[in-house]
């Protein structure tokens, strides 16, 4: 007999906005807790000094996690000039210092080295892992660890302030992999003054922007309203809104029937020779399932049961 699964049938996507010092796994936790939902998984670690954009996904949305994760983010980051850290921002212990500031000039004449592919070495204190252990544990422990450099994009990065002479204001949109940190680190090392993060937001994942985000305060809140859960309820995103950048197929219940038992249907209209690559079905207006594309027809690579 099958163990009965704790929590609710939960299913969307949680728009959190990440508090200061709150790991991405809190937050996962706090959310499915609020939620009482069965499963849930966030699309792209946070660290506990960052706030702002973490998408949540319960349930069934856990199955388009890897859509939102792939999709390009956008950061507003604080650089301190004359310090870099062993962390790439405050939590680490100063290693080097510089009197030297970089003028507007300087930081503006730099930047474009910074745009486009680059090969970028991550933050010492990173998730990436070594040997099958993660950096960050290794640097915790005192071990030297060597981390080779790889290629990130970077579509923009735009200095929007400089409060002070020590002190610059960016922001920058990127994709999968970047570390806001390291970009902080090396452009200091460049400039010969070094620097590190003094403060980091993530302002969009993918389709996920500010406008759609929910704080805790919002959330806990919903969960002191006696309405049987309608209020939690309406600060969901449907499963589907990871997805906005795949073609949409709207079938037949006969053809939605077929995807879900597993099998490939033909596409019927203009389109079907031309489109290639992943797609997601509905059916009244309903998510079936992510497929891939070939040859005019869906083959289904993940199936919704949405109850």
């Amino acid at each position: 007999m099958a163990r009965r699964k704790k929590g609710n049938p939960v299913h969307g996507w949680l728009v959190l906005d990440k508090p200061l010092n709150m790991t991405s796994t809190q937050a996962v936790g706090f959310v499915r807790r609020a939620f009482n939902a069965q499963k849930a998984g966030h699309a792209g670690t946070l660290d506990p000094l960052a706030t702002g954009i973490l998408p949540i996904a319960l349930g069934e949305g856990t199955k388009t996690v890897p859509f939102a994760v792939d999709g390009e983010k956008a950061y507003r980051f604080t650089v301190r000039w004359g310090e870099e850290t062993a962390t790439d921002d405050t939590e680490g212990e100063v290693v080097k210092t510089s009197p030297a500031r970089p003028s507007r000039a300087d930081i503006e004449a730099l930047m474009p080295r910074f745009i486009g592919e680059i090969m970028q070495v991550p933050p010492q204190f990173s998730a990436i892992k070594v040997d099958g252990e993660r950096a960050y544990d290794l640097a915790r422990d005192g071990e030297e660890v060597l981390l080779v450099a790889r290629p990130v994009y970077i579509e923009r990065l735009e200095l929007i302030d400089m409060p002070d002479a020590s002190t610059s204001v960016f922001e920058a949109e990127c994709g999968r992999g970047t570390y806001v940190r390291a970009i902080a680190r090396d452009m200091g090392r460049l400039l010969g003054c070094y620097g590190h993060v003094i403060a980091l937001r993530r302002t969009r994942v993918g389709p996920f922007e500010e406008s759609r985000a929910v704080t805790v305060e919002k959330i806990e809140a919903a969960m002191k309203a006696d309405d049987g859960g309608e209020e939690l309820g309406r600060l969901l995103a449907p499963v589907e809104s990871a997805l906005s950048d795949l073609p949409e197929l709207m079938v037949s219940p006969a053809d939605a029937a077929s995807l879900v038992r597993g099998q490939a249907i033909l596409i019927r209209g203009r389109d079907a020779p031309v489109l290639s690559g992943p797609a997601f079905a509905t059916s009244k207006g309903r998510l079936i399932a992510l497929g891939e594309l070939d040859k005019g027809a869906l083959h289904p690579t993940r199936v919704f049961n949405l109850g």
